[in-house]
């Protein structure tokens, strides 16, 4: 049996719903057998498709509606919306503090702020 669910999300990313949270978006859908499609800024688009999503162009404080039909509409919307909840968890660590999140990438004398003799 079909079944339609929807919750309601709120683009909380600095950067607004870019590249690489719309594709985390997107990876996540497809995993699902539901239809999900976002509803922001007048339009209805393809949660399944980067591209769709990106034409959003959902700044930071952008409220989207994610809606999914199917047989896993319910489960579908809750991972989605973890996806917001969490704030694309992984995208928020690697964007953060990029020196941070690679040590090896770190000249000598770059954490205690320092500059190194190059």
């Amino acid at each position: 049996m079909n079944q339609t669910h929807s919750r309601e999300v709120v683009v909380a990313l600095e950067q607004g719903l870019h590249a690489r949270p719309a594709d985390l978006f997107a990876r996540e859908a497809r995993r699902w057998q539901s239809r999900i499609e976002v509803v922001g800024n007048a339009q209805r688009v393809d949660g399944k498709s980067i591209l769709d999503l990106l034409t959003l162009a959902a700044e930071a404080g952008t409220r989207l509606v994610v809606e999914a039909t199917g047989p896993d509409a319910r489960e579908a919307v809750a991972a989605i919306g973890s996806l917001f909840d969490q704030n694309f968890a992984t995208e928020a660590a690697s964007d953060a503090h990029p020196e941070t999140t690679n040590p090896e990438k770190q000249r000598p004398g770059d954490a205690s702020g320092e500059r190194a003799a190059v």
